[in-house]
């Protein structure tokens, strides 16, 4: 994400001018935006005009400002659609009209809002951060499937999935599967090439079960030499190997803890997001009365003092309801300013999404809370 301009204080109005610059951004922007924020973008806007001959429709280019009322995020198309009323005087748009604009890679959008609060800020200052861009590649994969992921500061993202019909080994069909596994590997080898950015990645994975990881890494390399592609030959050491169960992205979690590829990726927050959760489970597991979640325990063990370690998905902040997210805003700062570390997962994270199965919030606890674990309390946001 590009910062153009701002004009904010914290817990105060203000506004921020900013570019998207990928895909990823979109989805720091799906998470600042809410109800009642005002977003001022160019935008289109189809019209009728009498030409005499009957009427033609066309698209306008047009600046407007809307209040937005709703956001709809399509990860898999990267696209960012705002609803609201228009409060542009404008000639083809009535002021208090409903528009939709989408919010595009490389256009600039301005946003306004009556209260900039601290997560809000620190996303924007993540997302604009660029070495918090995609810094792991990992391409999953078994014989005759494979899914390449991007993994980011914020975001989980397939950026090709090949699938390929696989004859049999022995036989006549032998010299068959030798040609589809062959157009298999260059198929991934064409994803690596347009979606790797070797300036950027700390390394890439290929992990699955089976012997097909390491019949491709071979590829890949013969492949490089052959094709004379001096940035994976020069980066083959960042190309590592790892175990997976499977060829699917809920797989990435075991990738995750191998020793070996989390001493590479330790600086990355999808690696910091897997880590505190392995670490909740095995708290939760071995000493239960130190690992709480849902927001009634965890709001009770805040209370006390006792939250060594937040855990909260970002989905929870995407709510319309200002006064819980004050509060879980408050949450966030107040952890930190007793000398707890509060962690804000992303939800397109495979830890985020597995944290969402627990309520979207958990917490290790500096000492444990037997009464406290034993009670039946409610939601407390």
């Amino acid at each position: 994400m590009k910062l153009l301009s701002r004009s904010y204080t914290k817990n105060g109005e203000g506004s921020v001018k900013l570019v998207a610059e990928e895909g990823e951004d979109l989805w720091h922007a799906y998470n600042i935006i809410r109800e009642g924020d005002l977003v001022t973008a160019t935008t289109f806007r189809k019209i009728s005009r009498d030409s005499g001959a009957g009427s033609q429709s066309e698209k306008v280019k047009i600046k407007l400002t809307v209040r937005v009322e709703a956001v709809d995020y399509d990860a898999e198309g990267q696209e960012l659609r705002l609803r609201g009323k228009n409060l542009t005087e404008s000639e083809h748009v009535a002021p208090g009209a409903y528009h939709t604009l989408q919010i595009e890679t490389q256009r600039a959008f301005t946003l306004e809002k009556a209260l900039w609060d601290a997560v809000d800020l620190d996303r924007i200052q993540v997302a604009c951060n660029p070495a918090a861009r995609a810094d792991l590649a990992a391409i999953l994969i078994t014989e005759g499937l494979a899914n390449m992921v991007l993994v980011g500061s914020a975001m989980t993202l397939t950026v090709a999935s090949i699938a390929t019909s696989m004859p049999g080994k022995r036989g006549a069909a032998a010299e068959g599967y030798s040609k589809a596994l062959s157009s298999f590997f260059n198929k991934i080898f064409q994803a690596v090439t347009r979606h790797v950015d070797w300036g950027i990645v700390k390394c890439l994975v290929i992990a699955g079960p089976g012997f097909a990881k390491e019949q491709f890494r071979e590829y890949l390399l013969a492949e490089a030499v052959r094709q004379e592609l001096k940035p994976i030959m020069t980066n083959k050491d960042k190309i590592l190997l790892a175990q997976a169960s499977s060829a699917y992205s809920h797989s990435l979690k075991e990738v995750f803890a191998n020793p070996g590829i989390a001493a590479q990726i330790k600086d990355t927050k999808a690696a910091q997001e897997t880590k505190a959760l392995q670490d909740f489970y095995s708290r939760l597991s071995t000493d239960s009365a130190r690992a709480f979640y849902g927001s009634g325990h965890v709001m009770a063990a805040h209370e006390l003092q006792a939250i060594q370690t937040l855990l909260i998905s970002d989905r929870l902040f995407r709510t319309s309801d200002v006064a819980k997210r004050k509060r879980y805003v408050e949450l966030v700062e107040e952890v930190g300013k007793a000398n707890g570390t509060a962690l804000v997962f992303s939800s397109l994270h495979t830890s985020g999404q597995q944290l969402d199965q627990l309520s979207g919030i958990a917490a290790i606890l500096r000492f444990p809370l037997p009464d406290l674990e034993d009670q039946e309390l409610d939601a407390a946001i």
